[in-house]
């Protein structure tokens, strides 16, 4: 078997198809579901965060798991197969690895060196392993890649390099000023209560703002929020919730609003944004669509999502903004932090008079020109190391129950010929056949000791893979005995945990 992934992220795709290829939680299980029952995956586990979507397998064939993981990742996206196939990249064995071991340690990520990635993929390691989807490989894989991305943050200055998309975000949003001083005593709205809009709610209680109001649909986990925020000592900042109803309100007398949410369409339109600082907004001309917009009465919002009018989707990202970042004239009134995929904010909400606009696509720009610090060629030094050190244990682990299957047949052969022994010799006392039995034990021992050792050194070399071939060969092992080693190391419940 072989490790694939197929995948497509802000490096490959633009936000446009980024935003339509989004998938969520319950999606990803149906996704690793499907994917088991494909032929040519025995493995699988799927990294989705808001700038990537990537399927991980092991698979028996490449070309045919090329297809299968394809053509799965379009079917559960919405994305149809010959749009999405431009943006695809795939990395096969070595490369895989390498691949998540850089994306572990942030090297790949829109700010170079965010830790925010490592949960991530703990949350995808999780759900492989709830259900059944992440065997021996992708356990060790995503395991591995953890403690990696672990060392990465301590070993080297990479968390220099960049920060998480918040912290970045709220550094374009004060426009090259300290974000404490920009953020001292303002009044922010958090809309969303998942993870990445706890992070920005942390973050800007951390960053001095004085007060933060968290909307959520689901109120308990906005009030779940408040309780975190306001149980953290030393920040001094006072939060409570309100209903996603109350936005409209919260709106007028928000200084900053951070969105990051799993709707399907926009929360805040840009007349929204308008009515809020009383400004007058003619929309843009759009492409026509047999439907009409996105409800901009966020009371009709929830109800809108559920429907899934996929229409309203598509003209709700007919307008793209381009500017970096967004632009208007007079001093900023309203900042706002985009951070959902697909995105909260309507773009047309930056051409406002004192709106400032920041979202994940001005974001990955901005980014683009920001310095490489120093530490990221080491970075990338540990994560050679660490690639060539995981194919070393693989491929080890590859021979190991040949080895083992090899000793028990041994182990057999001896227990065989000392029932024979007491057959010919009966009159031998306990104390001489014990010995017998053990020289004869440290005899096979002792033949089997070098080879079995040089062969775990030969077969953890690239291209040591046919080693086990030729151990069970030469020795006439039964594959079905190897076959029951693997089995019983891959179902051992001390594996694949971390």
């Amino acid at each position: 078997m072989s490790l694939l992934v197929v995948g497509l992220s802000h490096r490959s795709a633009p936000v446009s198809v980024l935003e339509r290829a989004s998938l969520p939680v319950g999606t990803q299980a149906e996704l690793l579901r499907d994917t088991l029952a494909a032929e040519p995956a025995v493995e699988a586990a799927v990294l989705a965060t808001c700038n990537r979507i990537e399927l991980y397998a092991d698979v028996d064939k490449f070309h045919a798991g090329v297809a299968e993981l394809s053509t799965l990742l379009a079917r559960h996206s919405g994305v149809g197969l010959d749009e999405l196939t431009p943006y695809l990249y795939v990395h096969y064995e070595d490369r895989a690895v390498h691949h998540l071991f850089s994306v572990a340690c942030g090297l790949d990520s829109m700010v170079v060196g965010e830790g925010q990635i490592l949960g991530q993929i703990k949350d995808a390691l999780a759900l492989g392993q709830e259900l059944h989807t992440a065997g021996r490989l992708l356990n060790d894989l995503f395991q591995q890649a953890l403690r990696v991305g672990k060392r990465a943050h301590s070993e080297t200055g990479i968390d220099r390099a960049g920060q998480s998309l918040v912290t970045f975000g709220l550094e374009q949003l004060a426009e090259g000023r300290d974000p404490g001083v920009w953020a001292k005593g303002k009044r922010a709205l958090v809309i969303g209560a998942g993870s990445m809009s706890s992070l920005a709610a942390a973050t800007l209680a951390r960053t001095g703002v004085a007060e933060i109001v968290v909307a959520n649909r689901t109120r308990a986990r906005a009030d779940r929020l408040v309780e975190i925020l306001n149980q953290a000592g030393g920040t001094g900042v006072a939060a409570h919730a309100v209903e996603m109803a109350a936005v409209s309100d919260e709106l007028t007398r928000a200084d900053v609003v951070v969105s990051c949410t799993g709707a399907t369409g926009l929360v805040l339109s840009a007349e929204a944004v308008a009515g809020a600082l009383g400004l007058d907004f003619a929309p843009r001309e759009a492409p026509a669509v047999p439907a009409a917009a996105p409800p901009a009465d966020l009371d009709q919002h929830a109800a809108w999502v559920e429907n899934g009018s996929a229409t309203a989707t598509a003209q709700a990202q007919a307008v793209r903004r381009v500017t970096v970042p967004a632009q208007s004239t007079g001093p900023v009134r309203l900042a706002l932090l985009d951070l959902a995929m697909p995105r909260d904010i309507d773009g047309d909400a930056a051409r406002l008079d004192g709106v400032c606009l920041v979202d994940i696509e001005s974001l990955a720009e901005a980014s683009a020109d920001a310095p490489m610090a120093a530490d990221v060629d080491q970075v990338r030094t540990i994560v050679a190391d660490e690639v060539a050190a995981f194919g070393a244990a693989q491929r080890a682990a590859h021979i190991t129950p040949t080895v083992v299957a090899l000793r028990t047949m041994a182990a057999g052969v001896v227990a065989g010929e000392i029932a024979r022994l007491d057959g010919r010799l009966p009159d031998l006392d306990e104390k001489q056949r014990a010995e017998i039995s053990q020289t004869v034990r440290r005899v096979v021992d002792k033949l089997l000791h070098a080879p079995t050792v040089r062969v775990k050194q030969l077969a953890s070399e690239p291209g040591g893979a046919g080693y086990a071939d030729a151990l069970r060969e030469l020795f006439d092992l039964d594959p079905q005995t190897v076959a029951a080693v693997s089995r019983a190391d891959l179902n051992d419940p001390k594996r694949g945990r971390s």
